[in-house]
């Protein structure tokens, strides 16, 4: 047996104990790693302070104590995995996990530039294992609130009703809506993997995130609850809480599917990541710095946060191997961070700034005339397209110009072939994806949904490095297959 004992201030009536910086969940995972089967918390207390109180950890590995509950628990997951859809109506990116007790399978939107996962609270949520954060608390540090966040609700306590709570404010990034939501804990569960099929069924039992108003829903697609946010820099986004609750490698790797009729998946943790017939995307990646916007990119935040959304360093554009003519100062943050280059799941289309749009779309159009492809009048949102008739269908899609997004030097490159780069609006007409974004607006170039589909991208938050596969169609496979039937 092991006994640890870690002095702590607990002001009654504070349920959350930590231990040397450490929470309950991490302590379990450090023992567990050191072949101990069984970990017990319990609470002592100094007989000469009645308010000091001692976090009591105790461990055994003595095989089969407490038999079914020491195996449960004592499995470590090297990744985890769940899946991606794509809506046909909204184009919006929707991932399903298991939340509450009894637990209910919930539908929230991806968001990977949101700070964390808010949820409506409002309509039938019931948990026995649902909690508040209380006002200046471990939690809600975390979650970036601020001790003006400390509220009160006049009605009857329920989830997300609750005296002496802090708040943050979710935010609805498609109706551009944002509101207070009280911060909450929650049993959260999803699937472990090895990479190439899902594994074991895993459980953060105090999985902190927002409990937001029916209001935020109107502008998400049909039977979605709330939004996941994956962005870094806080301690609550979905990619920091799993690796903090499992000890993962702090990386998360996301690979949309174009289809509306075959699911995607995102993992957490390292690789590999494996797709039908047996091709590890992980073994083919390019690396580029992820940079951090000084300024909040967000509708609302506090005054001084940086950018919880991913950046990289555009240095320049071609199209079909030919460089494109720009004002490149629009490719770097000006002192108020407007400009850069970011990834977004909201734009289904990628933005460009309005002369940037110009400089591009002119040479795609020049490079299509060359290869006898015919442009005909534009269908919104698109500005420039194309009769498909003199286009031929390749591997990669539309046999179009390429477009080539130059990072740190000419060597890498991230390539856009036509399968990213054309959507299909009729039978006989394709457009080029690429949306006109104004002559100001905050980010330069906004990566959107269209040209990330069938790319897989690993954001490596220790190291800030985005790892990125190009279009998974040249190597004969699709974001579509990674293997969910079968189990590892």
């Amino acid at each position: 047996m092991l006994g640890v004992f870690s002095r702590e201030i607990v002001t009654p009536p504070e349920e959350e104990l930590v231990a040397a910086g450490k929470s309950p969940i991490a302590i379990m995972n450090l023992f567990f790693s050191q072949g101990y089967t069984f970990v017990f918390f319990g609470l002592g207390e100094d007989q000469k302070r009645s308010r000091e109180k001692y976090l009591c950890v105790l461990g055994t590995k003595q095989p089969g104590l407490f038999g079914k509950f020491a195996a449960q628990q004592s499995f470590r997951p090297k990744a985890l995995v769940i899946p991606v859809s794509k809506d046909a109506s909204t184009l919006q990116y929707i991932t399903t996990i298991n939340q509450r007790t009894p637990s209910v399978r919930i539908n929230v939107v991806v968001d990977l530039g949101g700070r964390y996962m808010w949820v409506d609270c409002d309509q039938n949520y019931v948990s026995s294992t649902y909690r508040s954060a209380r006002c200046g608390s471990a939690q809600c540090s975390a979650a970036g609130s601020t001790g003006n966040g400390c509220g009160s609700c006049f009605g009857e306590p329920r989830p997300g009703c609750n005296n002496n709570t802090c708040s943050v404010t979710p935010g609805n990034p498609f109706a551009h809506l944002s509101t207070s939501g009280e911060v909450a804990a929650d049993v959260v569960s999803l699937q472990s993997t090895d990479g190439k099929n899902p594994g074991k069924v895993v459980t953060v039992p105090k999985f902190l995130f927002a409990c937001a108003p029916t209001f935020l829903l109107p502008g998400l697609a049909s039977g979605v609850v709330g939004v996941a946010g994956f962005g870094r820099l806080f301690k609550i986004g979905l990619p920091s809480q799993f690796a903090a609750a499992f000890s993962l490698h702090r990386k998360f790797a996301v690979c949309l599917s174009s289809s509306t009729s075959a699911n995607g998946v995102i993992f957490f943790g390292d690789g590999p990541y494996v797709f039908l017939p047996g091709v590890d995307a992980s073994q083919s990646l390019t690396y580029t710095p992820l940079f951090i916007n000084p300024i909040s990119t967000a509708p609302v935040y506090p005054l001084g946060e940086p950018s919880a959304e991913y950046f990289i360093g555009v240095k320049s554009i071609k199209v079909n191997e030919k460089a494109v003519s720009l004002n490149t100062t629009l490719l770097s943050f000006d002192s108020e961070g407007v400009g850069g280059t970011k990834f977004s799941t909201v734009d289904p289309y990628t933005v460009l700034e309005a002369s940037i749009f110009k400089a591009v779309t002119e040479a795609f159009i020049k490079e299509a005339a060359a290869m006898k492809i015919t442009r005909v009048a534009g269908v919104a949102p698109f500005e420039v397209c194309f009769s498909s008739k003199n286009i031929l269908s390749t591997r990669l899609g539309p046999a179009v110009p390429s477009i080539d997004l130059v990072l740190q030097n000419q060597n890498v490159f991230w390539r856009i072939f036509g399968a990213n780069s054309m959507v299909q609006v009729s039978s006989d007409v394709l457009c080029l994806g690429f949306v006109n974004g104004g002559s100001n607006p905050t980010t330069s170039i906004v990566i959107g949904g269209k040209q990330i589909e069938d790319n897989l991208l690993q954001f490596d938050l220790a190291t800030s490095r985005l790892g990125f596969s190009s279009s998974l169609l040249g190597r004969q496979t699709t974001c579509a297959n990674f293997n969910f039937t079968s189990t590892a």
